[in-house]
């Protein structure tokens, strides 16, 4: 496939993988502070299959189409004020832990196992910058933002490590069986 055709392809999968975030964090289960959402899920799916570079830049248009006004983000909302909201911090570090999640399965092979490790980092990195805002944006104390911004989340959030892994290795798998997805390291493709 000749490297104009493989690039367009890339680009198109990446704003996918955006519009499937933004789908994902229509899906919500309301909390006093910070909702629960399947935008973390699409992001360890996006990491999982796409690996660092197009996963985070996934994210990033994301986070690109909801500043715009585009209502993507959590029950349909939108703006710059939702990055600089309390809420905001965990949205930007979706960034971070989708680049981290890509390189960590990257160096050492997009398998099962791997994808576990590198969604439950990802989690936690999330978890880390969302609770770091709640704090300074909600003027709480740390255990006032541990206590809503961080403790509420492990559970659900390692049962959607888990199932982002499950089902980013298995599509990621047939998405380069059917020759959809080329993973940047040939090596790679074996250890799948």
């Amino acid at each position: 496939m000749n490297k104009e055709r493989l690039k367009l392809r890339s680009m198109i999968v990446t704003a996918l993988f955006a519009a499937i975030i933004g789908i994902l964090a229509q899906i919500t289960i309301p909390l006093p502070l910070v909702p629960i959402t399947g935008q973390t899920l699409a992001i360890g799916l996006a990491a999982t299959i796409l690996g660092a570079k197009y996963g985070t830049l996934s994210v990033l248009l994301y986070l690109i189409i909801g500043s715009a006004g585009v209502p993507v983000f959590a029950e349909f909302s939108a703006g710059i004020s939702k990055l600089i909201g309390p809420t905001g911090g965990f949205l930007v570090g979706f960034i971070p832990a989708a680049f981290i999640m890509g390189i960590y399965m990257e160096k050492l092979g997009f398998t099962f196992k791997n994808a576990i490790i590198a969604n439950i980092i990802g989690m936690i990195i999330t978890l880390l910058f969302g609770t770091s805002w709640l704090k300074i944006s909600a003027e709480l104390s740390w255990t006032a933002a541990f206590t809503s911004g961080f403790t509420p989340f492990l559970i659900v959030g390692v049962m959607k490590a888990v199932l982002a892994s499950w089902i980013g290795i298995v599509v990621r798998k047939r998405l380069i069986r059917a020759k959809l997805l080329f993973a940047s390291n040939p090596d790679l493709n074996q250890s799948i």
